[in-house]
């Protein structure tokens, strides 16, 4: 049995890579969602609300779509 040692390091990066950009994408979502609050414009904020909102529903859009390609990679029926 032969181990392909440089294929399983490439794995793992990628994997390490997606898993954090996939947590910054959704902290940034977070982010975007709680700024659209009522509450976060009594604080001097002048940001559009609908403008936080757009940002925040493409993050999440972004985290599903890279959940979905993943699952897609993952289940051979799906091929």
């Amino acid at each position: 049995m032969d181990i392909k040692w440089n294929a399983l390091g490439e794995v793992a990066a990628v994997a390490f890579a997606v898993g954090v950009a996939i947590v910054v994408i959704f902290a940034v979502g977070i982010l975007a969602w709680s700024s659209r609050s009522p509450e976060g414009a009594h604080h001097g904020r002048g940001e559009s609300t609908t403008l936080a909102t757009v940002g925040a529903g493409l993050c999440f859009l972004a985290c599903a779509v890279i959940v979905g390609y993943g699952i897609y990679l993952i289940v051979p029926q799906f091929h």
